[in-house]
């Protein structure tokens, strides 16, 4: 499933969440995981987001998913991340502000209300402005092209970022906070992953952050809430297959309940067929999908008129 990622796409953004799969032979309430990998948000022409269901959370998985991609993964700190990190030369990881953000967001909010005014005075608030002044400037860039977009977070995005880690190492240094918070988890946060936090800046197509990958997830997340578990193995791999497609035809302009039904006539076409090259024409990015699959042309299908 990987190989279309790794031949067309330099940048892979990457997540999991865990799922509970009852069948699974192991004890009840055993946790799974479902991964996805998406194109990186910058390739826009062909977006690709594939899900892949697992037993377990550990490294082998991505390590073996990611095997022969050359390029930058967008992540968060996880430590299998950081331990791929270590033993892959091949892939350069960058990790997602939005992550490290939250701390300082979590810190915030814990605040009482009665004493939120007092909020502004903080290194988490400060910290929060900070970061937000990244985004606002590399937000500026999002229509560039990817050699434009470097050259320009040289000049305007790369000062913030040198101050802000300037400044977090002096909080550090200081003691401006007290350990164990969550203000100084997010100091140490991105101060023990200031390579990796940095790494954006050294390309043009790698994005601040891994949004676009939990915007993937969103949905699956939302429906486990309803079905709560999975009952097989089967039926989690079955349940990655339909992600994996419904998914993809969402990012790339599809509705997905006529894609699928599109999808689905034209494969009982080609039962009998052993050339598979008819595929070409069935992606979500053919230009031999039908107009009524197209989002901008539909209404909800379960509305009659």
């Amino acid at each position: 499933m990987s190989c279309c990622l790794h031949i067309t796409y330099d940048v892979i953004q990457q997540d999991e969440t865990p799922v509970e799969v009852t069948k699974d032979g192991r004890p009840a309430n055993s946790k799974s995981f479902m991964w996805v990998y998406r194109s990186g948000k910058y390739h826009t022409d062909r977006v690709i987001i594939l899900y892949e269901y697992q037993k377990t959370q550990k490294a082998e998985h991505p390590q073996k998913f990611l095997e022969g991609f050359h390029g930058v993964c967008e992540c968060d700190a996880y430590a299998v991340y950081e331990k791929m990190d270590r033993e892959n030369p091949d892939i350069t990881f960058a990790f997602c502000h939005a992550h490290a953000r939250r701390y300082f967001a979590e810190a915030l909010k814990a605040i009482p209300k009665e004493q939120r005014e007092k909020a502004k005075g903080t290194v988490a608030h400060e910290a929060l402005e900070r970061i937000a002044g990244i985004y606002h400037m590399d937000n500026q860039l999002a229509e560039l092209s990817a050699e434009e977009r470097y050259r320009k977070r040289q000049l305007l995005v790369r000062p913030l970022v040198e101050a802000l880690f300037s400044w977090l190492k002096k909080v550090r240094d200081k003691k401006m906070v007290p350990e164990g918070g969550k203000t100084m988890k997010g100091v140490n946060y991105y101060l023990n992953h200031e390579k990796q936090f940095r790494e954006f800046l050294n390309h043009g197509n790698v994005p601040l952050d891994n949004n676009a990958t939990e915007s993937a997830l969103r949905n699956f997340c939302m429906h486990k809430h309803t079905w709560r578990l999975i009952d097989t193995i089967n039926g989690a791999k079955a349940s990655a297959l339909v992600y994996s497609i419904v998914e993809t035809a969402k990012a790339n302009g599809l509705n997905p309940f006529r894609y699928l039904e599109f999808l689905l006539t034209e494969m009982m076409e080609h039962e009998e067929d052993t050339d598979y090259s008819f595929i070409d024409d069935l992606l979500p990015w053919s230009e031999s999908i039908p107009d009524i699959c197209k989002m901008m042309n539909n209404q909800n299908p379960s509305v009659s008129h």
